[in-house]
């Protein structure tokens, strides 16, 4: 009866490990002499933030060090919390003395939501644990992200992946009742893209599905169940990826009624915003680049406005630019140059600058030529003079290839008549 009744809690909720012995992943932060055992072993906590992807174990490490350091804990998610809900979590710790505050995608709380944190956080009221798939340079203020260490958390293993099941299968009451073979793991492993409260939770569905006398787990039966039963749209799983990759790509191929409907589909899943806004803003330059410069501007644009108001209004903002890239001329050739770039950077090496483009702030550096014989462009008829920029061990080799549509063949007829033959143009 009591492995039944606990059955009823998630699986990853049942065998959440409680201690940093049972760990799983992220050796470089828990092994033996890693950061956190240090740090429990002292009880001299600081706020830290756990920067990786969904269900790499963030919220774990949270409540373990909880745990550890026994203090009160509370949670907030960044998603429906605001500046009441953190002012009365520090109104509890400043009774309790001191108490853990995790909060989950901290990267959605505004700049206001934020500040409300910093004095707690500063006088040690609260120790603040935040968790974020986003960078925090870019989505934590300054002021916060000062006062805490950051620590990035690695995707799971496969193998590490397989050992959270068999872990699961060793302490969890119901699951030993199952007697459960798994022949095969690829389906299990890439369901679940490497989210490990995911792949507990697909593990068990798949588990509670089968008949009570046949619980062989194949790739062709995880596959069937998961088809049936799972959810159409996780926005921290594999229809996340699939989603945006179909809609970048319905952008990039010029069709905005798919777009659109990629687009409507992230909005009903709840997908951050921003995320979408941001792969537009790549997009702009990636896709149609110099064919219509208009692009990244409105891309960068949106991403502002996106940021400042924020569901639902923020999707009209999103259809019109996603609109209007996609009813754009496209052109990779910024992104092709770039990369083509790259790879004669890693070819060549450092190969020295031409004296005459070199700069020469002392007179030392007069006195060996630095600078001499450069010719300044804007003293010359329409603002160019023909002069190498190259160094000479990579003369003439043509990095930018101008894409075919009308802003582009305006670019490439004015470099063919400033370089005539040299780069091909």
């Amino acid at each position: 009866m009591y492995a039944e009744a606990k059955s009823k809690i998630p699986l990853a909720e049942r065998v959440r490990p409680q201690v940093i012995a049972d760990f799983i992943g992220q050796d470089h932060l828990v092994k033996p002499g890693g950061a956190l055992p240090a740090m429990l072993a002292t009880g001299n906590i600081s706020s830290m933030l756990f920067w990786g992807p969904p269900g790499v174990g963030k919220t774990t490490l949270a409540q373990i060090i909880a745990n550890t350091i026994k203090q009160p804990f509370f949670t907030l998610s960044a998603i429906d919390a605001g500046v009441k809900e953190v002012r009365a979590v520090i109104d509890l710790a400043k009774k309790a003395g001191k108490a853990v505050l995790f909060i989950d995608e901290i990267h959605r709380f505004n700049k206001a939501q934020q500040d409300s944190l910093l004095h707690a956080v500063e006088k040690g009221i609260i120790c603040l644990i935040g968790a974020t798939t986003e960078n925090p340079s870019f989505e934590v203020i300054g002021a916060l992200l000062s006062r805490c260490q950051v620590f990035v958390l690695k995707a799971l293993t496969i193998e590490e992946l397989q050992k959270l099941v068999h872990q699961a299968l060793s302490k969890d009451a119901w699951l030993q009742q199952q007697h459960i073979e798994i022949q095969e793991w690829s389906a299990l492993v890439q369901l679940s893209g490497g989210d490990a409260r995911k792949l507990l939770n697909i593990f068990e569905l798949v588990v509670s599905t089968l008949p009570s006398n046949e619980k062989v787990i194949t790739d062709a039966i995880v596959q069937d169940i998961i088809q049936q039963k799972m959810m159409l749209y996780d926005k921290t799983g594999e229809q996340h990826y699939d989603i945006i990759s179909a809609y970048i790509k319905s952008i990039r191929g010029s069709d905005p009624n798919a777009a659109l409907y990629y687009l409507a589909r992230m909005i009903k899943g709840g997908e951050d915003p921003k995320f979408i806004a941001r792969r537009l803003v790549i997009l702009a330059s990636e896709d149609i680049g110099n064919a219509n410069p208009n692009a990244l501007l409105l891309a960068t644009n949106c991403f502002q406005a996106v940021s400042l108001i924020g569901y639902p209004e923020c999707r009209i903002v999103l259809a019109q630019t996603t609109t209007y890239l996609a009813s754009s001329a496209k052109s990779n050739a910024a992104y092709m140059g770039i990369e083509d770039a790259l790879a004669l950077v890693e070819k060549t090496g450092d190969l020295p600058i031409p004296m005459h483009l070199r700069n020469a702030p002392t007179q030392l550096m007069k006195s060996l030529e630095y600078g001499k014989g450069y010719e300044y462009a804007h003293q010359y008829e329409h603002n160019f003079v023909y002069q190498e920029f190259m160094p000479d061990a990579i003369s003439g080799t043509k990095l930018y290839q101008p894409g075919h549509n009308a802003a582009e063949d305006k670019m490439r007829a004015y470099l063919k008549q400033c370089w005539l033959d040299k780069y091909g143009y």
